[in-house]
């Protein structure tokens, strides 16, 4: 019991530190890019938050997860009636995420993060 208590307590302490807003051009289906922020916060595995939208909305993540310097989340989203799930999956690296975002409305993308200043 007591190892496994001191794994869990290593695991979170190694935890990428993802606290905070990051801002990324995350490309579209026809080449353009768009600004998107990106707001976490990080409690042990579980990742929260939030990624801006069209028109300035704020989307909510769900499934949120931290993994070491790996995050992973779900983002739904409403068009015309039809509900799209997109995952997101980022690998950590200081103050830089790259992403790879699948689901949706088209390819997967890849994507740059970076911490807001």
């Amino acid at each position: 019991m007591l190892l496994t208590i001191l794994l869990v307590v290593a695991l979170t302490a190694v935890a990428a530190d993802v606290t905070g807003k990051w801002v990324a051009q995350v490309p579209g289906r026809e080449g353009q890019t768009r600004e998107t922020t990106f707001t976490f916060k990080a409690e042990g595995d579980k990742l929260s938050g939030t990624i801006s939208g069209r028109q300035g909305q704020e989307n909510p993540i769900s499934e949120g997860k931290i993994s070491g310097d790996t995050i992973s989340f779900v983002v739904s989203m409403e068009r015309g009636g039809q509900t799209f799930k997109q995952t997101y999956t980022g690998k950590v690296s200081g103050d830089q995420i790259q992403f790879k975002r699948e689901g949706g409305q088209g390819a997967a993308r890849e994507f740059v993060a970076k911490r807001a200043q």
